[in-house]
């Protein structure tokens, strides 16, 4: 029982680390910019948001398997084959979580004081460190609660995860798979065990999250507003 425990922890982790770097970099492109076609990039972005399970994975699996375009090229070039292993399962979990961690990091970036940024610019800072030590602090608290939104969603994910990974026990086989599978074979006391694992798993990491966030957002607010006026000292 341990080993849909552990990969599942595993899965969502690296989809998590995933999604929080391009989804934050993406988001801060976007957030203050227009251009034409934006509006359709972004319905592309948070597509997976409102499509079912199934039809992600199936894309996936068009894309990913071995007559697939980004497939066949792994398989002729590296000789690796992604469907139906756990790195398939983190590509799912990462495409199925990654809107809810755009969205958190579009909204946290354009509730930042532009004002704040442009007064480190006009003290000499370039780009980046006006990201690290205006932006990043200010956007925190919406940044943190993506993560949290992500990883929740990347740890129960399942139609995805099934179309392109598969039930394969000890290598693919996620907790929520584990569940599926359980009652379907009539072994109710595994299936749960297991919804009170993940139960467990999810409201100890929301409520750790979240009590952490409450400490926190405050301190790094308050650096984040007098970080202009640092930047040179």
């Amino acid at each position: 029982m341990s080993e849909p425990i552990l990969l599942s922890l595993k899965v969502a982790l690296i989809a998590v680390a995933i999604d929080m770097i391009l989804a934050t970099l993406l988001a801060r492109v976007l957030a203050r910019r227009t251009f034409p076609g934006k509006n359709l990039l972004e319905s592309c972005i948070i597509l997976p948001m409102v499509l079912p399970p199934t039809v992600l994975g199936y894309g996936l699996l068009i894309l990913l398997g071995k007559r697939g375009l980004l497939g066949r090229l792994l398989l002729d070039s590296f000789d690796w084959q992604i469907v139906f292993t756990w790195w398939a399962a983190i590509i799912a979990a990462a495409v199925v979580s990654f809107p809810l961690m755009y969205q958190s990091a579009k909204a946290a970036f354009a509730s930042v004081d532009a004002s704040l940024e442009q007064a480190a610019r006009t003290l000499g800072s370039n780009e980046g460190r006006v990201f690290l030590k205006v932006t990043l602090p200010l956007a925190y608290p919406g940044l943190l609660a993506g993560l949290v939104l992500s990883f929740a969603r990347a740890l129960g994910e399942f139609g995805a995860t099934l179309m392109v990974a598969g039930n394969i026990p000890g290598k693919t086989q996620t907790i929520p798979l584990a569940i599926y599978f359980a009652v379907e074979t009539g072994d109710n006391i595994m299936a749960r065990n297991l919804v009170l694992i993940i139960t467990a798993l999810s409201i100890t990491a929301l409520f750790w999250l979240n009590l952490w966030s409450r400490k926190k957002i405050e301190v790094w607010q308050q650096g984040g507003n007098s970080s202009a006026q640092r930047i040179h000292t």
